[in-house]
């Protein structure tokens, strides 16, 4: 795929630029609790404003039913990528229509504006292909260039994303040139021992990358609440942990495939649990306890690895090459349930290896905790589209950006 490096060699003064970028921030009512993905996205707006192009950036936020609704517009993302600027950015409140017209007819050389969320036009994320693609031709009357950088949705056959490229000259921005080339890392070109520490809530969401890693991982760290469905699997009580009973059967082949292969399937060994869900806005106390990993009492619930898992973890990381995590230990946005994902990052910045953390979740957790983002050898901004992309599928966004 073409690199924005060779757009800017070729020159884009007064040309407007299609900016495909991945604004999809946290909001708590209009304030932005997390600006990560709008900084990933800086450094290609930023080379092409100082080129003069006139960059119309676009993004989705959210999951608004193809139809404006107030509680996701982009008004708040565009005012943060105006600070971090440190310029006027314009924003159009709506996404083809009147004011998008006017909004980037108006744009002088090294200006830039954001549309309003595309999201907001059925056509975004129609399965339709006809009216994707009738979408996508009132998006590139914007344009004369697309730059593809919104890696978060690169997985999606969206118009912005999949559609639209084949209207444009199309070329990879920073961000996803990093992000493919931090990929192949852990898939073509992978430095062992190869560790990865997998989280999150539903072992469902990540089986189809357990089964792709069980042939390339030394070891795979299963944490979060997918980890109790793995206990389950190993005949412990699990209590009223989170559990997906009808994925056993599929944790159980996994579990007896590791230990045929080889690769090291470690689980938690013990466990902070708590009577019921912590409340995560007032951070209330949560009456929590450690128990052993096969001690869990039935009226009881796995929120978070306990310490001895958190010291195994780190213990399994300290020899690694390569480190991918995906997904938090525990409820990390609770103190009494954050200090499994804690000692998970500190392990990857205690680490000589090549550190990767997998966006999502993540990514947050490491914001949210306090660590050192520049610490870790790359943060992803695209959890899904990372782990698609490590499952070995073919990523729409990707695909469309080829020549």
């Amino acid at each position: 795929m073409k690199t924005i490096d060779e757009l800017l060699a070729e020159g884009v003064a007064g040309k407007r630029v299609f900016v495909r970028a991945d604004l999809n921030v946290p909001l708590d009512g209009t304030t932005i609790t997390d600006d990560g993905r709008i900084r990933a996205v800086l450094p290609t707006v930023k080379a092409l404003a100082e080129a003069g192009a006139r960059v119309v950036v676009a993004s989705h936020l959210g999951r608004p039913k193809g139809a404006p609704d107030p509680a996701f517009s982009l008004a708040p993302a565009a005012a943060r990528l105006g600070e971090l600027l440190d310029a006027s950015v314009a924003f159009a409140t709506d996404t083809v229509g009147e004011s998008a017209t006017a909004t980037v007819a108006g744009l002088a050389d090294g200006q830039v504006a954001v549309v309003e969320n595309l999201r907001f036009n059925a056509g975004e994320t129609s399965k339709d292909d006809a009216e994707r693609g009738a979408f996508a031709d009132l998006l590139a009357a914007l344009a004369d260039v697309y730059v593809g950088d919104g890696f978060g949705a690169v997985h999606r056959k969206h118009a912005s994303v999949f559609d639209l490229p084949a209207r444009l000259p199309h070329y990879a921005g920073y961000l996803i040139a990093t992000e493919v080339g931090v990929l192949k890392k852990l898939t073509d070109d992978v430095q062992r021992p190869y560790v990865v520490a997998l989280g999150g809530a539903k072992v469902s969401d990540k089986l189809a990358v357990i089964d792709q890693l069980l042939g390339k991982a030394d070891r795979i760290l299963i944490g979060g609440g997918m980890a109790y469905t793995f206990l389950k699997a190993k005949g412990y009580e699990v209590g009223a942990s989170l559990l997906q009973e009808d994925q056993i059967p599929a944790v159980l082949e996994y579990i007896e495939r590791a230990e045929k292969t080889g690769v090291e399937l470690v689980l938690p060994v013990d466990a902070v649990v708590a009577p019921a869900f912590p409340d995560l806005k007032t951070k209330a106390p949560a009456d929590a306890t450690t128990v052993a990993a096969d001690a869990i009492p039935a009226d009881r619930m796995g929120l978070d690895i306990g310490q001895a898992s958190g010291k195994l973890y780190a213990s399994k990381i300290t020899d690694a090459a390569t480190v991918f995590w995906n997904g938090p230990m525990g409820v990390f946005e609770h103190p009494d349930f954050a200090e499994g994902t804690k000692a998970v990052a500190q392990a990857l910045l205690d680490s000589p290896a090549f550190t990767v953390v997998g966006g999502g979740d993540s990514a947050a957790a490491v914001r949210i905790l306090g660590f050192d983002e520049t610490a870790f050898g790359h943060i992803s901004t695209g959890g899904g589209a990372s782990l698609e992309y490590l499952e070995g599928k073919t990523l729409p966004g990707l695909a469309a950006l080829e020549d």
